[in-house]
C-alpha cells in the first residue's frame, strides 16, 4: 500500500502525476532546482524538497527518504529510464513506479531489448550490415543503444559520411545518456511510426491499451501524436498489439510502457524499434479515446471510464491487480496531439529561452471565445514563466478529442487558435499551419515528411492591422499621450493616426480604415480588453492577443507570434555587422572553438560547435576569409544575438 509519492520531475508531468495522486489519495511530494523555487509544481504539490540537480541519483533517493515517501514516479525524461536509478531506488526500499532495474536495463536498451524481441517473436529492424560482414547497405540509421527522443540519430546516405555521423551521434548520445553506445540499422525511406501501450502487473496480467500513430516527427523528435493510428490495416494492428503484449510477458514486465514499431510503406513489413520503460509523453491520447469496463459497470449498467494511466500505474505500484481484461477495453472517438516547444520552426528550429509575457492556454476561459469542447491542456508554463535552455524546451501539450479524426483535428487547429504565448519564441504556428495542412488532413505524412517538407511561414498582414489598429486605440484613450483625441475639431474630418511598426501604418478609426502601404483595410472593432482585439478585417472576423510596449509591438495571431518592433530614428544605422560577423543564433553552450585569431579559412568550415537543450549546431565560416576575432571561449554560456567571430573576407583578384 501506498502513502506518499515523491515526483523525480518538472514541469507539466510533475503537475499531471500530482494530479493523479490527489485522485488517489496519495500525499504528494515535489523536487526543484533553484530555478523552479516557485514553479507551479512546486506550489501544486502537498510537499517540496529542494535538490541540486534532477540529475542526482543520490540527492534524489535522499529527497524521498528526507520526505517520508515510500514511492518514486520518474514520469519521463530525466532519470525515468536509467536504470541505476531504478536500482538505487529498490535499494533503498522504496518503490519505483515503474519497471524493476533489471528489465528497465533489458528493455532500456536498444541493443538488448532487439535480441529479447527476437526471443519473443517480434519482427525486427534489420541490420545495416549482415551478420557474416556484408558490405554495408545504405542507407542505414545510426542510433544511440540508450535513451530516446530522436537524440543520438543520423541518417547515412554515403560512405563518405559514415564516419563522421558515427562520431556525432556518440558525442550527443554521451551527453544525453552517458552512454556512447550506438547501433546502425536499416533505414527505412517511408515509415510509418507506430507505438502501443501495455500495461502490466506483478500477478501477470499484460493488456495493451491499443496503438499510436506519431509519424508526424521531424528528425525522430514527435511533433503530432495521435490515436489510434488512422491508416493501418487491422493486420498491422493485430500484429503490433500482440507483439507488444507478448514481448511485455516474455520480459516479465510491470507498470505503463510503451512498444514501439516502424512500418514500411514500400513493402507493408512491420519492425519492432525500442521499448520506452516509462509513461509517455503522448499518454494523454491514449487515455482520451480508451475506456474501460469494468465488471462491476457491466453488472449494474453503468458506461465504461476513460482510462487514467498514472493512476493506474499507482495502483499497480502498490501491488494490486489490474481492474480489468483485454476484453474490457474498447476505442471511442480519437485524440490528437500538439507539443509545444520553446523553438523557432521558421529559423532552422533553434532553441529559444526568455519570460513568458502573456500565456493564454485554449482550455481557459478567455474574452471573447468560448471554452472549446474535447479540449485538454497539460502545461506548467503561466504568464511570467521563465524559460531556460537548462531544461528540455516543450512547454506544454494541447490535446483535443473528437467523435473522429477530421472533428479531432478541426478542433486541434481552432485550438491552436486559442493559444497565445508573448515574450518568447514557440513553435505555435508552425503546429497550427501543420494541422491545418492538405498532408495532415489525409495523414500522408510519413515520418522522413517533416525532414524535407516546406511548412510555410505564417504571413504578417494580418497581424500588423491588428498590431496598428489597437496601437492606434491605446493613442486615443491614453491621457498622457500628446496625440489623444479630446473631441475638439474645427469642421474637418478626424485626423488618423500614422503607427510607426516595421513600417508607417495609417489608422483612421472613425472611418473604420486601415492603409498598411500596401493595401486599404475595412476594420470594425469588436472587442478590446485584457489584451484581447477581436476585429473585422475586411469582412473575416480576426482575433488576437496584443502586447504593445515602448518599443515594440507583439501580436499572437492564429497561435503565431509576429514581433514589429518600431525603428529608432536616433539609432546609428552604420553597415550591419553582419557581413563577417557571427552571432549566436540561439542561448546556449559553446562547445567547441575550433579556431584562432589570424586563421584563414575556406567557406563553409566550421568555426565552433554550440549545443542547447542537448541539440548541437556547427557555426560555420560564411566566405572565404581570415578569422579577425574570436569573442568566446570552449565552455562559455552565450546568449541569442551575442557576437562570437568575425571573419574578414578575402579579397584576391579584386581590382586595387
Amino acid at each position: 500500500m501506498l502513502n506518499s509519492v515523491l515526483i523525480a520531475n518538472r514541469g507539466e508531468i510533475a503537475l499531471r502525476i500530482i494530479r493523479g495522486c490527489r485522485a488517489a489519495g496519495l500525499r504528494s511530494v515535489a523536487i526543484y532546482s533553484e530555478l523552479d523555487r516557485s514553479a507551479p509544481h512546486v506550489r501544486e504539490a502537498d510537499d517540496a524538497v529542494r535538490v541540486e540537480s534532477y540529475l542526482d541519483i543520490d540527492e534524489v533517493v535522499r529527497a524521498a527518504k528526507s520526505s517520508g515517501a515510500d514511492a518514486i514516479h520518474p514520469g519521463y525524461g530525466f532519470l525515468s529510464e536509467r536504470a541505476a536509478f531504478a536500482q538505487a531506488v529498490e535499494d533503498a526500499g522504496i518503490k519505483l513506479v515503474g519497471p524493476s532495474a533489471t528489465v528497465m536495463e533489458q528493455m532500456g536498451r536498444k541493443d538488448a531489448a532487439r535480441e529479447i524481441a527476437i526471443a519473443a517473436g517480434v519482427p525486427v529492424v534489420p541490420r545495416g550490415t549482415g551478420d557474416s560482414g556484408d558490405q554495408m547497405q545504405f542507407p542505414v540509421l545510426v542510433k544511440a543503444a540508450a535513451g530516446g527522443g530522436g537524440k543520438g540519430m543520423r541518417i547515412v546516405r554515403a560512405e563518405a559520411d559514415f564516419d563522421d555521423a558515427v562520431a556525432a551521434a556518440k558525442r550527443e548520445a554521451a551527453s544525453a545518456f552517458g552512454d556512447d553506445t550506438i547501433l546502425v540499422e536499416k533505414y527505412v525511406e517511408h515509415g510509418r511510426h507506430i507505438e502501443v501501450q501495455v500495461l502490466a502487473d506483478a500477478h501477470g496480467n499484460v493488456v495493451h491499451l491499443f496503438e499510436r500513430d506519431c509519424s508526424t516527427q521531424r528528425r525522430h523528435q514527435k511533433v503530432l501524436e495521435e490515436a489510434p493510428a488512422p491508416t493501418i490495416t487491422d493486420d498491422v494492428r493485430r500484429t503490433v498489439t500482440e507483439s507488444a503484449v507478448a514481448l511485455a510477458a516474455h520480459v516479465g514486465y510491470e507498470n505503463a510502457g510503451t512498444v514501439e514499431f516502424l512500418l514500411d510503406d514500400d513493402t507493408g513489413e512491420v519492425y519492432f524499434l525500442e521499448m520506452n520503460t516509462r509513461l509517455q509523453v503522448e499518454h494523454p491520447v491514449t487515455e482520451s479515446v480508451v475506456v474501460a469496463t469494468t465488471m462491476h459497470q457491466r453488472a449494474t449498467g453503468t458506461p465504461g471510464s476513460p482510462v487514467d494511466l498514472v493512476r493506474l500505474q499507482l495502483l499497480v505500484a502498490a501491488g494490486e491487480e489490474l481492474p480489468f481484461t483485454q476484453d474490457d477495453l474498447t476505442v471511442t472517438g480519437h485524440s490528437i496531439e500538439a507539443r509545444v516547444y520553446a523553438e523557432d520552426p521558421f529559423h532552422g528550429f533553434l532553441p529559444q529561452a526568455g519570460t513568458a509575457s502573456i500565456v493564454r492556454w485554449p482550455d481557459a476561459d478567455a474574452p471573447g471565445r468560448q471554452r472549446s469542447a474535447g479540449v485538454r491542456v497539460d502545461a506548467a508554463l503561466e504568464s511570467g514563466s521563465v524559460v531556460s535552455t537548462s531544461y528540455d524546451p516543450m512547454l506544454g501539450k494541447i490535446i483535443v478529442t473528437g467523435a473522429d479524426r477530421e472533428a479531432a483535428r478541426r478542433g486541434l487547429v481552432a485550438a491552436l487558435d486559442d493559444t497565445a504565448i508573448l515574450g518568447l519564441t514557440t513553435n505555435l504556428g508552425f503546429l497550427r499551419a501543420l494541422a491545418a495542412s492538405d498532408e495532415f488532413r489525409d495523414a500522408t505524412i510519413d515520418t522522413a515528411w517533416l525532414d524535407t517538407a516546406e511548412v510555410p511561414a505564417p504571413g504578417n498582414d494580418t497581424a500588423r492591422v491588428i498590431a496598428a489598429w489597437t496601437q492606434a486605440m491605446l493613442v486615443a484613450t491614453d491621457a498622457g499621450h500628446p496625440f489623444q483625441a479630446d473631441g475638439w475639431r474645427s469642421a474637418g474630418p478626424h485626423a488618423p493616426v500614422i503607427v510607426e511598426l516595421d513600417r508607417p501604418v495609417t489608422v483612421d478609426r472613425a472611418r473604420g480604415v486601415v492603409d498598411d502601404g500596401t493595401t486599404v483595410h475595412e476594420v470594425t472593432e469588436l472587442l478590446a480588453e485584457l489584451h484581447t482585439v477581436v476585429l473585422t478585417i475586411d469582412g473575416r472576423r480576426e482575433r488576437a492577443v496584443v502586447n504593445v510596449q515602448p518599443h515594440v509591438v507583439e501580436v499572437a495571431h492564429r497561435g503565431h507570434r509576429h514581433v514589429f518592433e518600431r525603428p529608432d530614428v536616433f539609432g546609428d544605422h552604420a553597415a550591419d555587422l553582419g557581413d563577417g560577423t557571427i552571432l549566436s543564433p540561439m542561448p546556449g553552450t559553446l562547445l567547441d572553438v575550433r579556431v584562432t585569431e589570424g586563421q584563414a579559412v575556406a567557406e563553409g568550415d566550421v568555426l565552433g560547435v554550440m549545443e542547447a537543450m542537448k541539440m548541437e549546431l556547427s557555426l560555420k565560416a560564411p566566405f572565404a576569409g581570415t578569422v579577425t576575432a574570436v569573442e568566446a571561449a570552449t565552455g562559455d554560456q552565450v546568449a541569442l544575438g551575442a557576437r562570437l567571430f568575425h571573419v574578414e573576407a578575402d579579397h584576391t583578384g579584386e581590382d586595387a
